[in-house]
C-alpha cells in the first residue's frame, strides 16, 4: 500500500475513531448473518486468528470470548487504544496489512472484514500476499467488502473507498494463492451492497 494512502487512512480514522467506535464498534451493530458467518468460519480454522484491520476491536474481542486465540491489528493507533481499553485481556497491536509483524505460517486464519476497502485495487495484492505469508497451509481467509457492478471508488463517510464486483475480488484472492470456497452477496435496504469471500491457503 502506498505510504501516502496508508497515512491518509490512518489520519482520517484517527480523527474519528471515538465516533466510529460509538456507532459501529460493538457486536450489537453487526448484521446477524455476518456474525453467523464469521463465527462459523472461525470455528473451522485451527490455530491463531488474525483480525487484520480490527478497528475498535469488537470482532477480535468477540472471537476471543468464544475461546479462540486471536490478535487484532490496525494501522490506526487510536483504534488500538480503544480496543485495549474495551478488551484489556485481548492482544492488539499497531501494524499495517502489508507488514503484520507475524511469523510465516503462524496463523490458522486471517479475518479481513472491510479492512481492504480503502486500498486502491493495485495495492490489494500486497496485503493479500502478507495474509498468505502468515497463514499456514490450508488456513482460512475471510474477506468482507463493498459489492458493486463495477470496480470503482466512492465517497465513504470517513475516506475514499472502493466497490468490487464479486468475481473481480474473488479472482484477485485466487491469484494471491488462496482457493475461493464460498461467496456471499447481500443487498439490504438502506445500506451498501455487501460481499463476503471465504478462501483457504493453497501451496
Amino acid at each position: 500500500m502506498d505510504d501516502r494512502v496508508d497515512e491518509r487512512v490512518r489520519q482520517a480514522y484517527d480523527e474519528r475513531a471515538e465516533e466510529y467506535a460509538a456507532a459501529l464498534g460493538s457486536m450489537a451493530a453487526v448484521h446477524p448473518s455476518d456474525r453467523a458467518r464469521v463465527e462459523s468460519w472461525a470455528a473451522a480454522c485451527d490455530g491463531l486468528l488474525v483480525d487484520a484491520g480490527c478497528g475498535p476491536g469488537h470482532w477480535t474481542a468477540h472471537l476471543a470470548g468464544l475461546g479462540h486465540r486471536v490478535v487484532g491489528l490496525d494501522v490506526v493507533p487510536r483504534f488500538v487504544d480503544i480496543a485495549r481499553r474495551s478488551a484489556p485481556d485481548v492482544s492488539f497491536r499497531v501494524a499495517t496489512l502489508e507488514a503484520t509483524g507475524l511469523g510465516a505460517g503462524s496463523a490458522g486464519g486471517v479475518l479481513s472484514w472491510y479492512s481492504l476497502v480503502h486500498h486502491d485495487p493495485e495495492a490489494v495484492p500486497d496485503a493479500l500476499a502478507e495474509f498468505r505469508r502468515v497463514t499456514a497451509d490450508g488456513g482460512g481467509l475471510l474477506v468482507g467488502a463493498f459489492s458493486g457492478a463495477a470496480l470503482e471508488p466512492f465517497d465513504h463517510a470517513v475516506t475514499a473507498a472502493w466497490r468490487w464486483p464479486t468475481d473481480r475480488l474473488a479472482a484477485v484472492i485466487d491469484e494471491a494463492g488462496f482457493a475461493v470456497v464460498d461467496v456471499e452477496e447481500r443487498a439490504d435496504a438502506g445500506v451498501r451492497p455487501h460481499l463476503a469471500i471465504s478462501a483457504v491457503r493453497v501451496r
